[in-house]
């Protein structure tokens, strides 16, 4: 995927992973703008902040990264239950 790198080098700039919360209508994406992510402490964090009635899921995600089209945006590594 372009947008972030993986490159274990410790002085590069790497995309992160993180637990967080994703508002997303529907689960079927692979990456969210920033503005649908809150990144949460702790796995446990995320789970407990999850809302299936309002759409807000816990996941597992890679990222700030810089989209193609100049957009932040956060891959989703998996979602969490």
């Amino acid at each position: 995927m372009r947008g972030y790198s993986l490159d274990p080098h410790p002085q590069a700039n790497v995309a992160e992973r993180h637990f967080a919360v994703i508002y997303s209508p529907k689960r079927k994406r692979d990456r969210f703008p920033s503005n649908n992510v809150t990144i949460c402490e702790t796995k446990e964090a995320a789970i407990a902040a999850q809302n299936h009635d309002s759409k807000i899921y816990a996941a597992e995600v890679i990222g700030p990264a810089k989209s193609s089209e100049g957009f932040i945006i956060f891959y989703l590594v998996e979602w969490l239950e």
